[in-house]
């Protein structure tokens, strides 16, 4: 039965939706949120130079804490998250200078 030896696919949902980048890609500009949830810690100041993941921000979803770190080196633009705050998935968080 040939159907039977057919191996699996990987499932789409591993992939970005068209038109969508992870955090982690390098053309990403800023500093984005992987999931919704609520800003527990932010230690991201605009204007300071930060090394690839080195921790920015702690988001809290489903009772547990996430740690967002620094994508790539940089210096960070505009913070645009605050403690309290709820943000939601592929939002962002802060901003790169050119």
């Amino acid at each position: 039965n040939p159907a039977a030896r057919r191996r699996p696919q990987p499932p789409a949902a591993r992939r970005p939706a068209s038109g969508q980048r992870s955090a982690t890609a390098p053309a990403a500009r800023g500093v984005i949120s992987p999931i919704q949830g609520t800003v527990v810690a932010v230690r991201a100041e605009a204007g300071r130079q930060v090394e690839a993941g080195e921790l920015l921000f702690v988001i809290e979803a489903m009772k547990m804490e996430n740690e967002i770190v620094a994508p790539h080196p940089g210096t960070l633009g505009e913070v645009r998250a605050a403690e309290g705050q709820t943000v939601e998935a592929g939002a962002v968080l802060a901003t790169y200078r050119e």
